[in-house]
C-alpha cells in the first residue's frame, strides 16, 4: 500500500488491511456455516452463526473508523471517494453473508440429500468469488496491475455460482417433492447463497472503473 499512502498514514494501511481481512473471514466462515448447516451439525453452525454475526458488527466499526481518519486528517484526497466508495461496497459482501447465514437460522430449510452436494458447491463458488474479489481489492493499493487478473476470476466464478444455481432449481422443481412450497422455499435459499457471489462480481466491476481512474 506504499504507492498510495504517505508516511503518516501507517494506522489507516493497517485498518484497510484487517478490514479486508474481515471481508475474507467473513466468506469462510460463510461456508463453513452452510457446510455445518447440511452436515447437520447444529452445534457447530450455530457457532459459526455467533462467529459470522461479530463479524459484521466489528466490520462496520471498522469501516467506520477508516471513514473517519480519511476526513479528519485529510488523507489521500485524490482517491477517498474511491477507497471510500469500494469499503461500502465491500460491507454489502460481510452484511449477505452474516443475513443468509441468519436465514438458515431462523427458517430451518430442509435439504433434500439429492440437493446438498449442489448446495455446498454454490457455496463454495461464492465463497472463492468472495476471496478474490478480497485479492483485487488488496492489489489496488499494492500491485494495481493485477487487479484485473483476479477480476475476471471474480467473475468466472460468479459464472460458476449462476450455473450451478440454475442446474439446483431444475433439481428441485423436476423432484418427486411433493409440496410446491417446499421446493420454491428451496429455491429461495439456491437465490440467496447465489446472492453472494452477486455481490462479489458487483464490487469487482466497480473496483475494475477505480483501478483504471488510478492509471490515468
Amino acid at each position: 500500500m506504499a504507492k498510495l499512502f504517505m508516511n503518516r498514514t501507517k494506522q489507516l494501511e493497517e485498518e484497510i488491511s484487517e478490514y479486508l481481512d474481515l471481508v475474507s473471514r467473513s466468506g469462510l466462515i460463510f461456508y463453513e456455516a452452510i457446510k455445518s448447516y447440511i452436515l447437520d451439525d447444529k452445534d457447530r453452525f450455530n457457532e459459526k452463526f455467533v462467529t459470522i454475526t461479530e463479524m459484521e458488527s466489528e466490520a462496520d466499526e471498522k469501516r467506520r473508523s477508516i471513514k473517519h481518519k480519511l476526513y479528519t486528517y485529510m488523507l489521500i484526497p485524490e482517491s477517498r471517494g474511491d477507497v471510500l466508495g469500494l469499503l461500502e461496497n465491500m460491507d454489502g459482501i460481510v452484511d449477505c453473508c452474516e443475513k443468509t447465514v441468519e436465514r438458515f437460522s431462523i427458517e430451518c430449510p430442509e435439504i433434500p440429500e439429492f440437493a446438498q452436494q449442489q448446495f455446498l458447491n454454490l457455496a463454495k463458488f461464492s465463497r472463492k468469488a468472495v476471496e478474490e474479489v478480497v485479492k483485487a481489492s488488496r492489489s489496488f493499493f499494492k500491485e494495481i496491475n493485477l487487479v484485473e487478473d483476479f477480476i475476471n476470476k471474480v467473475h468466472f466464478y460468479e459464472h460458476e455460482a449462476d450455473d450451478v444455481e440454475e442446474k439446483l432449481k431444475r433439481t428441485v422443481f423436476q423432484s418427486d417433492i411433493k409440496k410446491f412450497s417446499r421446493k420454491v422455499h428451496l429455491r429461495y435459499f439456491a437465490e440467496k447463497i447465489s446472492t453472494i457471489s452477486d455481490e462479489a462480481e458487483e464490487v469487482a466491476e466497480r473496483l475494475s472503473v477505480y483501478a483504471i481512474k488510478r492509471e490515468i
